[in-house]
């Protein structure tokens, strides 16, 4: 009798002892996956990483205009030369800087502040296109009548090994 009595606390004891590091495992598993979900999901703000729309939103000339009157954008500007003997295609080093495309619709934003001219809005719109700009409104952007191009499409949607569910 003397040996179960002996052998009872140790079976206890073992037990509390199995679920605290039970315990103390399943505390390290959720820490460990909360902070990787915390530092993978977090927004990246710097300029070598320009991979978020929140980057490019904040970054964009006139923030405010650009979300309530179209969409921010990032714009590249490059020269091409094209030599005919021998044929060559040659392209500048591109500029990127942030931007704004304003929608059809909202041209008025333009009109007030006379950055665009009745010629300018009529032959934009004669080509079904709108404006886009970079720089601030108040101090002389530069706006060019754009056209949205959807020929392509976004091929990122269409990558092959990529389920449907993955995204």
């Amino acid at each position: 009798m003397k040996s179960k009595q002996l052998n009872a606390p140790t079976k206890s004891l073992s037990s509390i002892w199995n679920y605290a590091s039970l315990a103390i495992v399943a505390a390290a598993l959720m820490v460990g996956i909360g902070l990787g979900v915390g530092l993978s999901s977090s927004v990246n703000f710097s300029p070598e990483n320009v991979a978020s729309s929140q980057y490019i939103d904040l970054a964009a000339p006139d923030p405010q205009v650009c979300v309530q009157y179209g969409a921010s954008a990032m714009t590249l500007d490059a020269r091409l030369f094209v030599t005919l003997k021998p044929f060559s295609v040659y392209i500048s080093q591109p500029k990127m800087q942030p931007g704004c495309v304003i929608r059809r619709n909202d041209w008025a934003v333009l009109e007030q502040k006379n950055l665009v001219t009745a010629t300018q809005e009529q032959e934009c719109k004669n080509r079904m296109n709108t404006f886009g700009f970079t720089g601030t409104l108040e101090n002389s952007p530069q706006i060019d009548c754009v056209y949205q191009n959807n020929a392509a499409g976004n091929l990122f949607l269409k990558q092959a090994g990529i389920s449907q569910q993955a995204r």
